[in-house]
């Protein structure tokens, strides 16, 4: 350390006189023996075999190639004297095998006035063994379980796979912000829907949250005692989450309104197919709704003419002509085929998706 400014002092070691001491000895003799930089001969980087994630100072972290796991060892263990301003590095890795490197190091900076130079020499030496992460993954280590399921119906195929992809975004987040247990171990699918067994209760709530935000539903969570660890009870959590009873382009009947669903997440957006207005409920409101039918599955049938605000269609059943409105936002041709539904009302014409 740099001591105060002092006056008619004299170097211990040569006995000149100074007005600063540096580490206990004048400029001159403190700059005699002066290492600007050290580095050990061999360094070792343990890096995870099957993520590629590095060890530092016994903690996982997520890292680059291979190469900047290198430059990332050499400059952990680079010492640079602590008097040392305005340092720069230059840090070049040499493979010699796929896991073990030459480094060369150059150092510059300032000290005491003065610019100083110094090149290095260094091997880092990859050792491969599992990550806390993947031993875990491995060995179907889970905190939570989070059961996908919906009210009153079996989710579909896309559906689930929606909420798998949205898992997966979340727990990317996750890990990337420093969440080891951010991960699936396993799944489950079951007649009545899917399990995710997840590695960390933290990150099934954050996925609970942001499908539900998305699709809709809700999620209820219980815990479970497993055991103890270091004196702490642990537990294990069950997240039931329940998506709704009716999916975008689901065609409802309520309240005698037949309702096409658009959007369906803390509020439930539509269109009433008869007259084209904008629909807009609470997923409470619609409680008691009947599905009359899903878009993907409605018949198509001949669009023969127009007039004015009419179509005249065939029955897709009794194959006879006749009349139904016009809906909003209609583009199809006569001599098209058009899609339909049956209601109590009769047959209605379905507008396009915009």
């Amino acid at each position: 350390m740099v001591s105060e400014p002092m006056n008619n002092t004299l170097c211990p070691k040569c006995g000149k006189p100074t007005t600063k001491l540096f580490q206990g000895k004048c400029k001159d003799c403190f700059l005699e023996n002066f290492v600007l930089a050290e580095i050990a001969p061999v360094l070792h980087a343990k890096m995870c075999s099957t993520c590629g994630a590095r060890n530092v100072k016994n903690k996982w972290v997520e890292q680059g190639d291979l190469e900047e796991i290198v430059i990332r060892t050499a400059e952990d263990a680079l010492f640079v004297h602590e008097l040392a301003d305005d340092i720069e590095l230059y840090i070049e890795p040499r493979a010699r095998t796929p896991y073990l490197y030459n480094v060369h190091i150059e150092v510059d900076a300032i000290l005491l006035d003065e610019t100083f130079h110094q090149e290095l020499e260094t091997e880092v030496r990859i050792v491969r063994e599992s990550c806390d992460m993947c031993s875990r993954i491995s060995g179907g280590y889970f905190e939570a379980i989070i059961q996908i399921r919906a009210t009153n119906r079996i989710p579909g195929d896309e559906e689930k796979q929606e909420c798998i992809n949205i898992a997966g975004s979340v727990l990317e987040r996750l890990l990337n912000k420093g969440d080891r247990l951010a991960f699936i171990s396993s799944s489950l699918e079951l007649k009545e829907g899917t399990d995710l067994y997840i590695g960390s209760s933290n990150a099934a709530r954050h996925i609970c949250k942001e499908i539900t935000s998305h699709l809709g539903g809700s999620f209820s969570e219980s815990a479970s005692l497993q055991g103890m660890k270091d004196g702490k009870d642990m537990y294990r959590i069950t997240f039931s989450l329940r998506l709704p009873e009716f999916m975008p382009q689901d065609i409802i009947d309520y309240k005698g309104r037949i309702i096409e669903i658009r959007k369906f997440s803390k509020n439930v957006t539509g269109m009433d197919v008869e007259t084209g207005a904008r629909f807009t409920a609470t997923p409470d409101d619609i409680k008691g709704a009947r599905l009359v039918a899903k878009r993907k599955d409605l018949p198509k049938t001949m669009l023969v003419a127009m007039e004015n605000d009419d179509l005249m269609v065939l029955d897709p059943d009794t194959y006879e002509t006749v009349t139904v409105k016009k809906p909003v936002m209609f583009s199809a041709e006569p001599g098209t085929e058009i899609p339909v539904v049956k209601t109590e009302k009769g047959l209605l014409a379905v507008a396009d998706l915009s």
